[in-house]
């Protein structure tokens, strides 16, 4: 007996759409199944995340997950959920971005199974190079009609009166190529099955109408809806962009604090869509958090599962303890362990001063380092009351009038952090 696939996503609420029938296959057949990717940057984000987490129960649940680039289709672009049409890729950008996404996905996915549990990657453009334009219009084009194709959601919405920019032949055709990906893992792979967002719906059962014109096969079809947030905010995005699964365009500091920054609202939801919590212990979370709403159990839940299972152990125990730092929790051996890119997005929008490394090289002594060499404080005397008072910390600890800053002093070779009291902060630069 097969787990039920389907039932997993209904109760974590990741399904939207559905075929008939496609619950009772699943449960009946180890199947094969895809969802596609494209290959617009080096690195999938976290709006990429939820077709993975369905590729995950997939898996587990007996099935075959196939991942599809589309390197053929990445070179046009997919109109659906989208008012303009995207940058065409060149070859040499689409191979790094799929080289990197291939990369990502070993993270997530059991490639390495015996049998047909083994996850594959596969690129549509090594079966699209070599067609024609007169094969694709034989063999593809004449089994759907312009009609058909006129009305779906993804192409109404672009040549809509109120659409701005229309719609190129390119981008119309794009929902044939996908259908044709479909039918051609049916054909080649016994695929039977493809999941995606909600928005592309139309593109996936395009694919299983090709699929039962053209070889007269039954094919199925799972969307899971589009994540969005409570407050009406894109998800996934932040004031700098995308939330990215790389680290060197996300630091697992920053992603760590994506998650942890979620409302009480999208909190209940993510821990079910990005959490592979049973949900028993989900539903205890979700109880033990709504009576007591402000230790944000869900949220610190949610942060460290994802960033656990995106990064590493390694990686969440640093992001936890940076986060820490702002709130007082942590030891100057903590501070001195961020590098350069953390630290500062840690201390973002704290003013900063610059000081030349041979100014440095001597020792500075704190009065003049907090007076004429950065301004933190205002005179000598300040300076003095403040250095009496015990309140002014260098990298965490408390120092007085008598101390002077030296390279033991750096963090990351390059900075110094001053402090006064619990929430006043100044950055020391080095520079040469």
């Amino acid at each position: 007996m097969q787990k039920n696939f389907v039932e997993e996503l209904r109760w974590r609420g990741m399904l939207h759409d559905i075929m008939p029938e496609t619950e009772d296959y699943l449960l009946k057949t180890p199947s094969a199944g895809y969802i596609g990717f494209d290959p617009t940057s080096d690195s999938l984000h976290i709006g990429s995340l939820v077709q993975i987490m369905i590729l995950i129960h997939f898996q587990n649940a007996g099935h075959q997950p196939i991942i599809l680039v589309g390197g053929a289709t990445g070179m046009i672009g997919d109109p659906s959920g989208k008012s303009h049409e995207r940058n065409l890729l060149d070859p040499d950008s689409l191979k790094k971005n799929i080289d990197g996404i291939r990369s990502q996905l070993n993270k997530f996915l059991d490639f390495d199974s015996d049998g047909k549990k083994g996850a594959i990657l596969v690129n549509n453009y090594d079966w699209m190079k070599d067609y024609t334009l007169i094969d694709f219009s034989r063999e593809v084009g004449k089994h759907l009609t312009v009609n058909y194709m006129m009305a779906k959601d993804s192409v109404k919405k672009r040549l809509g009166i109120e659409a701005k920019v229309g719609m190129s032949f390119t981008e119309f055709t794009y929902q044939l190529l996908q259908g044709y990906d479909f039918l051609h893992l049916y054909k080649n792979m016994d695929c039977k099955i493809q999941m995606g967002g909600s928005d592309q719906w139309g593109n996936i059962t395009t694919g299983t109408e090709l699929i039962r014109r053209k070889v007269g096969g039954k094919a199925y079809a799972i969307t899971c809806p589009l994540i969005t947030r409570a407050d009406g905010t894109k998800f996934g995005k932040t004031e700098s962009g995308n939330v990215w699964l790389d680290k060197s365009k996300t630091s697992p500091y920053k992603f760590y604090q994506y998650w942890f920054n979620s409302s009480d609202e999208d909190a209940e939801s993510y821990i079910k869509v990005f959490t592979l919590l049973d949900q028993e212990k989900i539903s205890s979370l979700i109880l033990e958090h709504r009576s007591m709403p402000h230790a944000r159990l869900l949220q610190k839940t949610i942060a460290e599962e994802v960033t656990r299972m995106v990064h590493s152990d390694k990686d969440l125990e640093k992001a936890k303890k940076a986060s820490q730092i702002l709130f007082g929790k942590s030891t100057a051996e903590d501070l001195k362990k961020l590098d350069q890119q953390t630290f500062l997005e840690v201390f973002e929008g704290v003013p900063q001063s610059e000081i030349s490394r041979a100014d440095f090289n001597n020792g500075i002594d704190m009065i003049n380092l907090l007076v004429n060499k950065t301004n933190f404080l205002k005179s000598n005397g300040e300076a003095r009351r403040a250095l009496s008072e015990k309140s002014i910390s260098v990298n965490k600890i408390k120092v007085m009038e008598k101390y002077k800053i030296g390279e033991d002093d750096l963090i990351d070779n390059q900075y110094i952090l001053l402090q006064r009291g619990k929430k006043n902060y100044f950055i020391i630069k080095l520079v040469v």
